[in-house]
């Protein structure tokens, strides 16, 4: 998706990207950004925003927050690196490269790798209702980290800039006996607790509703919030 080989698969359009700030697999479209086109309502102008008007957080940025409704991106112009170098530090990633016996990966063999390992674990939008990962990975200060880490060892985290630990959202849903769980017409995938399903026919009311009894029972067991990535309107 938008020239990015390592984000293939990931459901929505190019003109969507900047709002949710899309990421994979150790790269977000931030990092490969230079800027866009919208049109602000207010102003009845088009108007271009580089990286650093847009605000770029993890999963976020201005359009989910002061600028909500207030523009419509029109084009996205990337920044892609003259010498091409492969990003392949993910664990998912380098182990599905491993398997396949690729040690120099090009940007093909990253891509067959990325559709793979999503085919495998995502459910297709087009046979089963979801909006891919439904709750941002929670970020923990490195101390709040090492209290989690000596009460449960096989805690799944990420360390960050800065000496934060970014957790692993499916692991905490998938600890507290909710991965596969139902209610009613909407559920937990079975492959990967990080993604909320419609069965077939749930509303939203179910669908919010099961996302809080995640965010619930998680935040019960280990003082974490998980938050959402959708946009719910």
């Amino acid at each position: 998706m938008c020239g990015c080989y390592i984000m293939a698969l990931i459901p929505g359009r190019c003109g969507a990207a900047p709002v949710q700030n899309i990421g994979a697999y150790g790269l977000e479209l931030a990092q490969r950004f230079d800027s866009l086109a919208a049109w602000d309502f207010a102003s009845q102008r088009l108007v271009r925003m580089t990286g650093a008007e847009c605000a770029f957080g993890y999963r976020d940025s201005l359009f989910k927050h002061a600028l909500a409704g207030g523009r419509l991106i029109l084009s996205v112009t990337l920044a892609l690196p003259k010498r091409w170098q492969p990003v392949e530090g993910y664990a998912d990633l380098a182990r599905e490269l491993r398997e396949r016996g690729v040690a120099r990966p090009d940007a093909r063999a990253i891509f067959d790798a990325v559709v793979a390992i999503r085919r495998r674990k995502l459910p297709d939008p087009a046979v089963i209702g979801n909006a891919g990962s439904f709750f941002k990975n929670p970020v923990v200060s490195r101390e709040e980290h090492q209290a989690l880490l000596a009460r449960y060892p096989s805690l799944v985290g990420y360390p960050q800039p800065g000496g934060s630990v970014k957790l692993a959202a499916g692991w905490l849903i998938e600890a507290v006996g909710l991965k596969g769980v139902t209610r009613g017409r909407a559920g937990v995938y079975e492959k990967q607790a990080l993604v909320l399903v419609n069965r077939g026919g749930a509303t939203g009311a179910e669908i919010l509703a099961m996302a809080r009894e995640v965010q619930e029972k998680v935040a019960e067991a280990f003082g974490v919030r998980l938050e959402p990535e959708p946009v719910v309107v």
